[in-house]
């Protein structure tokens, strides 16, 4: 059996469910490829005040609502116990006009909004097995499944992760690097109300960060060197509660760490290009970035809110929707935010590896100077919420259809 449509999604974790639900909403013929259902993991996701606006434009929010914990102030800490250490800075979501900079959800219950609010659309058919193969010609994109089904569209978004068939079939290379750091990821309950507060303890290592879940929970994000990370999953479960409250300097009580554990080694990787040869890329196909400053799935909304975007206009206007101008219009209005966002991570990440005195001087200059500095301080949580030049229309709470 072939299916014609005007766009395929492949990958149907929650970028890719997001770029499907989006671009749905425009009226577009869409299939998602979403995959084999996989075992989820324990990870949450920040979702900044944008995010959150999108997805309740597209109708998701309320399935995510009781699940989310509002993130309502944020923390850094400096616990390094260098010679210069940098003041504690604290950012109030109030100081800039919001109640929260954005919401805490575990990824399980995300994609369990996304994929009711996908099965009510009409016009977008999903499927659930994998890609096995991506054939891109001169006026359609076709995408075989492994059931033997194929999917032919003008326009394929690549949602499929860090080793995207989709791209490789496109031919668009990717430049990174790792790091000697790996995260552990965990949730904790806690005996101490969170107080709907993020912080953020910054190690020599990498950072610790405690983020708000509903109820006397959080969720853990702990940068480590490898052999670190070798050592802590291989506590049992007292002494990983005791080291979590160490670390944690008992700012919530007595921590109890919860069933399921993960551990991911940190990279950072670009495409070279976002979009080209009716592809473009969202979420870790087109870039990977440290879990630092909440920065990862967020881009990835922004990628599936633009593309959805420019489909729509194209629609619209009566142009194809997967032709040069769409895949170049969205690589240009993609990569500025992608570069700064990378570089922004980065910069951060290797502030805190480093053992230079003027680089550690640098960074505890720069805290000081939001810690001191009001309107400095408000830019930079702005920026950080809704970047200037790449907000789309959704990340407005605009609706596309």
């Amino acid at each position: 059996m072939t299916k014609t449509s005007d766009v395929v999604v492949v990958g149907g974790g929650p970028a890719g469910l997001m770029a499907a639900v989006a671009i749905a909403s425009t009226g577009a013929d869409t299939v998602l490829v979403a995959g084999k259902p996989i075992v989820r993991d324990n990870r949450t996701t920040a979702l900044l005040a944008g995010s959150v606006y999108a997805l309740v434009a597209l109708g998701v929010w309320e399935g995510c609502r009781e699940h989310a914990a509002p993130l309502r102030a944020m923390r850094i800490v400096d616990d390094t116990g260098r010679l210069w250490r940098a003041p504690e800075v604290r950012f109030d979501a109030h100081e800039i006009g919001l109640d929260a900079f954005g919401w805490n959800i575990a990824n399980r219950d995300l994609v369990a909004a996304l994929e009711a609010r996908a099965a009510a659309f009409p016009n977008l058919t999903v499927i659930r097995d994998d890609a096995s193969a991506v054939a891109i010609g001169d006026d359609a994109v076709t995408v075989t499944v492994a059931d033997g089904r194929t999917v032919t569209a003008r326009l394929a978004v690549g949602a499929d992760g860090r080793k995207s068939p989709v791209r490789d079939a496109a031919g668009i290379a990717t430049r990174g690097w790792r790091y000697p750091q790996t995260a552990l990821t965990f949730n904790l309950s806690v005996s101490r109300d969170h107080q709907d507060i993020s912080t953020e303890f910054h190690s020599p290592a990498g950072p610790f960060t405690l983020v708000p879940l509903p109820g006397r929970r959080v969720s853990v994000v702990c940068v480590v060197a490898p052999a670190e990370a070798e050592r802590l999953q291989a506590l049992d479960a007292a002494a990983l509660d005791a080291e979590m409250e160490r670390r944690s300097h008992s700012i919530l009580g007595t921590v109890t760490v919860e069933p399921g554990r993960g551990a991911f080694p940190l990279a950072a990787e670009t495409a070279r290009a976002l979009g080209a040869h009716r592809v473009v890329l969202v979420g870790e196909a087109g870039h990977v970035v440290p879990p630092i400053g909440a920065q990862g799935l967020n881009l990835g909304f922004r990628d599936a809110a633009t593309v959805a975007e420019l489909v729509a206009e194209a629609l619209r206007d009566g142009h194809d929707p997967g032709g040069a101008a769409l895949t170049a219009e969205y690589d240009r209005r993609r990569r500025g935010d992608v570069t700064s966002r990378t570089l922004a991570v980065d910069l951060l990440n290797r502030s805190l590896l480093s053992d230079l005195l003027p680089v550690q001087g640098a960074r505890g200059a720069g805290l000081w100077m939001l810690s001191r500095l009001g309107p400095l301080r408000r830019l930079v949580m702005r920026e950080g919420v809704a970047p200037a030049l790449s907000e789309p229309k959704l990340l407005r709470g605009e609706r596309l259809g």
